[in-house]
């Protein structure tokens, strides 16, 4: 089992991706690995070995590198199956999304998956799991947020002649532990209680998950461990205390992100009987981007009925950072059936889309297979992932929702991207004009609207997705405020009405 979990990292440098893929090309890495010689692999129902690989450290290397043709897919082939009210379905068959998502792990995983597979499917149609949860969420999350008119961020967007849009914003920064990560942890800790599973394994890059992690399972009485990279330490110490403090126990993985997610399953592989994986974003085999969005498609359901209450219809357009995407698909999920909204994500432009050094993988990546599942990713001429970079350190990371990568093929939404200046000017921006503190993350959003107001219609709604409270980036803000001033957002540029 040791030799497995050293072994088990669902990317593409290594031999469980072997799986035939259509267009799929074979290339070579050299990778240390440990003395297994046959590593058994099952994706879609098909079971494939990889070659004897104690005798040589030089394997076969399977990376799905189709052209890249945008292609149009009908919204109606989206696969979800009602399975009660108008409003509610089950997950999307095997996990996929047109080409997107799936199951790409080693054999040893596969049970594990579909129990919990099994398990989601139980709990969406348990009335009294839906009960505990919505009690839960209510009391202690503190569902549901508000959805707040930013009149004077608004103002600063009219025209010379007092025309233009009226910015809403989501406040998910006000739930419990600071951001929307608490939606997805309280019901995530749930199943794995009510599953028996007494420890929890997750992986945190800003912190955000890892205390809602830590928090959830100290009200649940599970044990807890989070893995999170040196680098976003260092970046976010105030979280990382948070989470000691919560009783979770916390492993310093070298890199970020990517890295400690890495590890965090191999943690799970080399425990499976007693431990519970907890994702805790839109990424990763199936079912685990399918329940994440579930749980965070609560911001969608109350945006669609606050907006209701507050002037009687529907949003015009939404707006939403993405990182791999959990806060976007949280407010998206709910809207993707009305073509009259339109859906935007804006991505970590880092310093610029040509420096090399960014996050924005729907702008820049190419499809590939990653921590399970296939989606775009960004990486190098050979398929191996390249190192990101974003001031806001919850968006690096070098996949994407095979959900959102889906609907980017369909142009069923769009998406931008905004560099580590314009997040900061937006983060700057809502504190002065609104007395509130987004998160670095959720400043990539509101950065994007320097460009998209002056586009808009006279009382077109627009719903911002302030995803997380910003405290914890003060001192990494004032830093950069030192040299920095307030500029507009000039890096992307957005049209009037959706093609």
């Amino acid at each position: 089992m040791d030799c497995i979990a050293r072994n088990t990292i669902f990317n593409s440098q290594f031999p469980h991706n072997l799986c035939p893929a259509p267009h799929a090309h074979v290339i070579t890495a050299n990778r240390e690995i440990c003395n297994a010689r046959i590593v058994s692999v099952r994706v879609n129902g098909q079971e494939a070995m990889t070659e004897d690989t104690s005798r040589s450290k030089t394997m076969p290397l399977v990376v799905d590198r189709p052209a890249m043709k945008r292609e149009i897919i009908p919204l109606k082939k989206l696969e979800l199956r009602k399975f009660g009210g108008d409003d509610q379905y089950v997950l999307p068959r095997q996990g996929k999304f047109g080409r997107y998502g799936g199951m790409y792990v080693p054999e040893t995983l596969v049970a594990c998956l579909s129990k919990l597979e099994a398990e989601l499917h139980d709990v969406l149609q348990d009335p009294q799991f839906q009960e505990e949860l919505a009690t839960a969420l209510r009391e202690y999350v503190g569902r549901e947020t508000p959805l707040y008119f930013a009149e004077r961020l608004t103002n600063h967007y009219k025209n010379m002649d007092g025309t233009g849009p009226l910015i809403y914003l989501k406040r998910e920064d006000l739930s419990h532990c600071g951001a929307h990560k608490m939606n997805n942890a309280i019901a995530q800790a749930m199943i794995a209680k009510r599953m028996g599973l007494k420890h929890v394994v997750t992986a945190t890059g800003a912190g955000q998950h890892g205390v809602a992690t830590a928090a959830a399972c100290a009200k649940l009485g599970l044990e807890c461990t989070v893995f999170m990279g040196s680098i976003d330490m260092q970046k976010q110490s105030s979280n990382l205390l948070l989470m000691k403090l919560l009783g979770a126990q916390v492993k310093s993985v070298q890199g970020n992100f990517k890295d400690a997610s890495s590890e965090a399953i191999r943690g799970w592989v080399g425990n499976l009987e007693r431990s519970y994986y907890f994702s805790g974003t839109v990424v990763g085999p199936h079912p685990c981007p399918s329940m994440v969005c579930e749980f965070q498609s609560v911001i969608g359901k109350e945006t669609r009925r606050q907006a209701m209450e507050k002037w009687g219809g529907k949003p015009d357009v939404l707006v939403a950072c993405v990182g791999s995407g959990s806060n976007a698909l949280g407010l998206f999920h709910e809207f993707i059936g009305d073509q009259d909204v339109r859906m935007i994500g804006v991505e970590a432009a880092g310093f610029g889309l040509d420096s090399g050094k960014h996050a924005a993988t729907l702008a820049r990546g190419e499809v590939g297979v990653y921590h399970g599942a296939m989606s775009y990713l960004l990486q190098d001429e050979e398929g191996q992932i390249v190192d990101t970079h974003s001031i806001g350190v919850g968006l690096e990371y070098p996949g994407v929702s095979p959900e959102l990568s889906f609907l980017k093929d369909t142009g069923r939404a769009e998406f931008f991207s905004a560099t580590d200046k314009e997040a900061i000017a937006a983060y700057q921006r809502l504190c002065r004009l609104e007395g509130i503190v987004p998160a670095l993350e959720a400043s990539h959003a509101l950065a994007i609207l320097d460009k998209l107001c002056p586009t808009l219609k006279d009382g077109t709604k627009v719903v911002v997705s302030c995803s997380g409270r910003g405290d914890k980036d003060a001192a990494t803000v004032n830093g950069y405020l030192q040299d920095w001033s307030i500029e507009p957002c000039t890096n992307v540029s957005i049209p009037v009405t959706r093609t």
